[in-house]
């Protein structure tokens, strides 16, 4: 059974806790993503929108899809969008195995949420299908070794992340080493 976050509202005192960001960075990680102002671009499992607010303000004519797969979390999205005035965010409703993206898209970003995915694999074919040419998957999750995020059983290694997305048919293309607690891997699809 999977980890529900039903409660937006008590989640948030959590997921945008300032403190959250010493060590999630999370202006240095957008900085890194490198997007043009008007790129388009899914933030998977967005939650209480930590990260699609502020990709969303870093693409001023582009478009964000904030994805969630409960409810309640793309409700606290869309409200929060309102409430902060940015235009360029739209809450979608995913399901467990598909993120349901209204579009493509040329970045798609997965921040401590990848671990939560049952068949990855399968996921993220289906994800690769709404990714621009050259578009890609960003996933940033937490170290085994780290003190933050989910107990050390739940908890997959960057290695494994990467033999999952290259059985998907992606290659990494990057990686990125400031943030204390996570890895951060850039992968594209494969040309076939």
């Amino acid at each position: 059974m999977p980890h529900r976050f039903e409660d937006a509202e008590e989640w948030a005192k959590r997921f945008d806790d300032p403190e959250r960001d010493a060590w999630q960075k999370p202006d240095e990680v957008v900085k890194a993503l490198e997007l043009p102002a008007d790129a388009k671009v899914a933030d998977i499992g967005a939650g209480t929108g930590y990260f699609a607010v502020r990709l969303a303000r870093a693409v001023p004519q582009g478009r964000v899809y904030g994805v969630d797969i409960e409810p309640d979390m793309a409700r606290y999205l869309g409200e929060r969008a309102k409430r902060e005035g940015v235009n360029n965010l739209e809450p979608v409703l995913g399901e467990p195995a598909d993120p349901k993206l209204p579009g493509p898209v040329d970045v798609a970003l997965i921040v401590d949420t990848y671990h939560h995915i049952n068949d990855r694999v399968a996921y993220l074919k289906t994800l690769g299908d709404k990714l621009r040419p050259g578009g890609r998957v960003v996933v940033i999750d937490y170290r085994e070794d780290s003190p933050k995020g989910p107990p050390r059983e739940h908890k997959l290694t960057a290695e494994q992340v990467r033999k999952e997305l290259e059985a998907a048919g992606y290659q990494q293309t990057g990686t990125h080493d400031f943030l204390p607690d996570q890895y951060f891997l850039v992968f594209a699809r494969q040309a076939s």
